[in-house]
């Protein structure tokens, strides 16, 4: 409809329990390092001249990649997004296995999975260095079969991880559903042709975001994933 918002191209409600690869995104979908990346943004931003006011809410920051989310959220420049991202991530790398808890019952979620004959994995815009000790530290590891970050901060991007686990696991869009916490996910599988399953109990936004971005589903709990995944 001309001047109204584009339909998206997934239907709200759609069972995707059928799916034979279902592609986790990593903060606040299977560990909740909320804490870790909004109190070391904090710190770094601090020392950047912003104030408490003009930070806001630092949860915004968890899901866009680094260092454009700084630019997203706050308006940096690149140069000074970069500069930010490479302090942020000296302080970041030295947290302990703290910085990375699995959020309750996500690996037997995984578990789960893999007994009805599904494949697990995880395409996250966390470096691939860092995704691969969160998912340790975490205790997922053992409980994926794939799990893929992004190679470089130029032009890798979320699809393009996605589209790597795919081809790693050799299953196709067809195949595939999404879940993550933040409309990026949406959006990324969105563009690859996955429909996506949004997921609040990380509490990093609002439902609404998710539902307006084009998620077929909305679990608010780890049982109502289980249930939207499996049936």
């Amino acid at each position: 409809m001309a001047g109204g918002k584009a339909r998206p191209p997934f239907a709200r409600g759609m069972d995707v329990s059928g799916r034979g690869l279902v592609i986790f995104d990593f903060d606040g979908t299977l560990s909740d390092t909320v804490e870790g990346i909004t109190s070391t943004a904090r710190t770094v931003l601090r020392a950047h001249g912003l104030s408490d006011a003009d930070m806001g809410d630092l949860r915004r920051i968890v899901g866009p990649p680094f260092p454009e989310a700084f630019s997203i959220v706050y308006g940096l420049s690149e140069e000074e997004a970069a500069q930010v991202t490479r302090e942020y991530r000296a302080i970041y790398n030295t947290l302990g296995a703290e910085a990375f808890p699995a959020i309750p019952g996500m690996a037997e979620l995984a578990d789960s999975l893999r007994a009805a004959g599904k494949a697990t994995s995880v395409a996250s815009s966390k470096r691939a260095t860092l995704l691969e000790r969160g998912m340790l530290e975490s205790g997922l590891a053992p409980h994926f079969d794939v799990y893929l970050g992004k190679l470089n901060d130029g032009g890798d991007t979320k699809s393009k991880t996605i589209r790597r686990v795919m081809d790693r696991t050799g299953l196709g869009p067809g195949d595939a559903v999404m879940v993550g916490d933040r409309f990026y996910d949406v959006a990324a599988a969105t563009e690859v042709g996955i429909p996506c399953v949004g997921v609040r109990y990380a509490r990093t936004c609002e439902a609404a975001e998710l539902w307006d971005a084009g998620a077929v589903a909305v679990a608010e709990t780890v049982g109502e994933l289980r249930r939207i995944l499996l049936g």
